[in-house]
């Protein structure tokens, strides 16, 4: 992390269960105590190799008289890569520290710049800096890789070719790969779930965009960036 702060999120009131069933993209079944109990899934993603029967959930209790369920689902155990956290407010959440670090002048969550709105705008020394952060919890067969998207995105996508114009207009851009997942360092492009996603990162990187990952080591209740990898040149040979 060299000299910045460790952003770093830790969950309070924290359960262990056990995953039965997803219900919808917002609420699953989770056997807690020995009694199954309607949770919210924090993250819309399809989250299939993760979300299996039987599988050791982690689960924040949240009091709440207006909430429908009393817990979030926080982190699943899977076997090779140990917790994976599926938080998606947590990318956004760590990012935030750590722009915050005092390294900027400004810093403004949820930017609009042409037609689409990014998670971070930036100022230092007169320079203008935009940020789209992104959420990896897939990971790739290639031990230390992580996929995305895990599912299809359009606003990703346009997002990248967004991103593409800025450069082009003057703003220092990125885009953060938060990687939610013990032991991955760097994200590839799922061709599978989405090839378009690919070609809109090449040519975001050709106009200027950076690729940084930023990976994380995963707790049950905790979370924080651990390594930060400048991917940009890995993609200008492609």
């Amino acid at each position: 992390m060299s000299n910045r702060n460790k952003p770093e999120l830790f969950y309070e009131n924290t359960v262990e269960g056990r995953f039965v069933r997803r219900l919808n993209r917002f609420t699953a079944e989770v056997e807690i105590d020995g009694v199954v109990q309607e949770v919210h899934v924090k993250n819309t993603g399809r989250l299939g190799e993760l979300l299996v029967p039987k599988a050791k959930v982690t689960l924040q209790q949240i009091a709440s008289e207006t909430r429908a369920t009393a817990y979030d689902l926080i982190s699943v155990y899977k076997p090779r890569l140990k917790w994976v956290n599926v938080d998606s407010l947590a990318p956004n959440a760590l990012m935030k520290q750590y722009y915050n670090d005092g390294t900027f002048a400004l810093v403004k969550p949820e930017f609009t710049y042409g037609s689409s709105r990014f998670d971070f705008y930036m100022e230092r020394g007169g320079e203008k800096y935009l940020s789209e952060v992104k959420g990896c919890t897939l990971a790739a067969p290639i031990p230390g890789f992580g996929l995305f998207p895990d599912a299809p995105t359009e606003r990703g996508v346009k997002h990248l070719y967004e991103l593409a114009r800025a450069a082009a207009n003057g703003y220092h851009c990125s885009i953060d790969f938060v990687i939610q997942m013990n032991g991955i360092r760097q994200v590839n492009p799922n061709d599978e779930t989405q090839p378009e996603f690919r070609q809109a990162l090449l040519h975001a990187v050709k106009a200027g965009v950076e690729v940084v990952c930023h990976g994380c080591h995963v707790e049950a209740d905790r979370i924080w960036i651990s390594s930060i990898v400048g991917d940009t040149q890995r993609f200008k040979t492609r």
